[in-house]
């Protein structure tokens, strides 16, 4: 795949700055210009990939073409991750914070019931998915929810859920499925047509069902809340937080003696 390119570059209505951090792209963007910049997106109906990288992605991105590509294509890439702050940091370009993917969705859910914008949700087991919906509705009563859609489905069966997209034409669409198949279905759905706001949510359906806790407040301001994931699911995530951490650490370390090399 390393001659694979993307079929378009995303366009871009901001003009915020934006950094490099080990090939990837990121805006300096807090939450609330974030917030901003993407209701642009929605007033034009300009197709846009909302973006959130942490040190995993950007660990799996510098080890697959097609995903680097694809993010850095997206039209507004936010840090998502603690370690991705304190990277820009260490490299003397700071970001000015942490754009949490679970935040800003209820954030831009609660933009859609105020501005009369229409929402879809893609992702997790049905009953997550059903469950999500109605947590939403009851602390957003007026939020037009036009549709949702389980993520258990085969890339044979992407055209279907395009062609229900288009009858539906959501304003924002979060996905909740895993990386990198996340970012490749959001890609068929905008090269299939598709306008509107794609945000890749993660676990968040999750979460906001009631499924899984959230980690304290506490936590959360202390940049620890992948500590207390791992602490929930230490099979699944521990390689991938501490190892992977370790990956991103040695490789930012290793940035930074060629940025002082130049």
């Amino acid at each position: 795949m390393a001659d694979w390119t993307p079929a378009k570059q995303e366009k871009i209505l901001g003009s915020n700055k934006r950094i490099t951090i080990l090939n990837t792209t990121i805006d300096v963007l807090n939450v609330k210009d974030t917030i901003k910049l993407v209701e642009q997106y929605v007033k034009q109906k300009e197709p846009l990939h909302l973006m959130g990288v942490n040190a995993d992605k950007i660990n799996e991105l510098n080890e697959n073409e097609r995903l680097k590509q694809i993010v850095n294509s997206c039209g507004i890439i936010n840090a998502d991750g603690a370690s991705v702050i304190i990277a820009s940091k260490y490299l003397g370009m700071s970001l000015p914070e942490r754009v949490a993917g679970i935040d800003l969705m209820q954030s831009l859910v609660r933009l859609s019931e105020k501005r009369g914008y229409s929402v879809y949700l893609l992702g997790a087991k049905q009953e997550i998915v059903e469950r999500t919906a109605k947590v939403l509705k009851k602390k957003y009563p007026n939020l037009n929810l036009v549709g949702i859609h389980n993520g258990y489905f085969k890339e044979s069966e992407w055209p279907e859920i395009s062609k229900e997209l288009k009858s539906l034409d959501p304003d924002f669409v979060f996905v909740g499925i895993t990386s990198p198949m996340k970012e490749y279905l959001i890609e068929f759905l905008q090269d299939d047509g598709n306008d509107g706001v794609f945000m890749g949510v993660g676990g968040s359906f999750d979460v906001i069902s009631g499924a899984i806790p959230r980690a304290p407040k506490w936590m959360q301001r202390m940049g620890l809340e992948w500590l207390f994931r791992v602490i929930q699911e230490p099979k699944r995530l521990f390689k991938r937080y501490f190892v992977g951490n370790w990956v991103f650490i040695n490789a930012i370390r290793k940035e930074k003696k060629e940025n002082n090399k130049k």
